[in-house]
């Protein structure tokens, strides 16, 4: 990777910092697992996007980035360990004492899901939930690859009754879909995929699961 130029960012970057991390902005120092970062640019991407801010502690401490391996660690994540690959934008900052911090820009994927490879080999999806990186459900991932698959707007049975359960109950689920219909758990799950695919649900992280609630 070629250098980047720095420009004056002291009280950019320290207003950011202020923000803590959060569903767009996470920290980074210590710089050494390329598929660990995959995780973050995956969750990011899946998401509305975000920004990693290299050189900064947890804390919020401005360390600085320590070398240009860190950068490239970075590239390395959402070349080799992404996919597809996510491209990313960097811009350097000065800020006071002569330290470096570095802005990684992520947008929104235009295909979802971007997955990240593990240390085992297998791949992941990941999205962003407040400042953690959480793994994407199965069914989070397979409605996000049938969603760019046209359907007419017109709701089958089983669909009807569905939406008749989330406008009792204000959520669904899987399993509650199963039961109130009287339906197979992969059944129901067809079902949600196909109302997410309408656009009439989207997925919202509570209570340490995924559900689906009314799209907005």
């Amino acid at each position: 990777m070629k250098d980047i130029k720095a420009i004056r960012g002291s009280f950019y970057i320290a207003r950011l910092i202020a923000e803590g991390e959060h569903e767009h902005q996470d920290f980074k120092y210590a710089i050494s697992d390329a598929r660990k970062i995959a995780r973050s640019v995956s969750a990011f991407a899946n998401n509305d996007g975000g920004r990693l801010l290299i050189g900064v502690k947890d804390n919020g401490t401005v360390a600085g980035v320590r070398n240009e391996e860190d950068i490239f660690v970075i590239e390395q994540a959402a070349q080799l360990y992404c996919r597809p690959e996510v491209e990313l934008r960097f811009t350097a900052f000065r800020v006071d004492g002569g330290l470096t911090v570095i802005r990684a820009e992520i947008d929104r994927a235009t295909a979802r899901p971007v997955m990240a490879q593990e240390p085992d080999g297998r791949w992941r999806a990941y999205y962003r939930v407040a400042d953690e990186n959480i793994v994407a459900p199965d069914l989070m991932v397979r409605a996000w690859r049938e969603s760019d698959t046209p359907r007419l707007m017109r709701l089958t049975d089983a669909e009807r009754k569905a939406m008749e359960i989330l406008q009792r109950d204000g959520s669904l689920t899987v399993e509650s879909v199963a039961r109130a219909a009287a339906i197979s758990h992969s059944t129901a799950a067809d079902i949600l995929v196909g109302l997410h695919s309408l656009g009439l649900v989207s997925f919202r992280y509570t209570h340490g699961a995924f559900i689906l609630v009314p799209a907005d």
